[in-house]
């Protein structure tokens, strides 16, 4: 049983990305999302973080909550 807490912080571990609450806040501000892009489109994302994205989407798994946040951060 994955028992891996499901947060912002821990999604960007997962996607390899620096994951303190600043880091966050800086990393959503310099990627903002225009309203007809997909979050998986998005520019700031490399091959593998894009196919956990989508596949984390997909399956509707443990992330998918926190991965719907992100984009809704990313549009704000």
């Amino acid at each position: 049983m994955d028992t891996t807490e499901n947060d912002l912080s821990h999604l960007f571990q997962q996607l390899g990305l620096a994951h303190s609450q600043q880091d966050i806040n800086e990393f959503v501000s310099r990627n903002k999302l225009a309203a007809h892009t997909l979050l998986i489109d998005a520019q700031c994302w490399n091959q593998s973080q894009r196919a956990f994205i989508k596949e984390a989407l997909m399956e509707d798994a443990q992330w998918s909550e926190v991965i719907d946040q992100l984009d809704v951060m990313m549009r704000g």
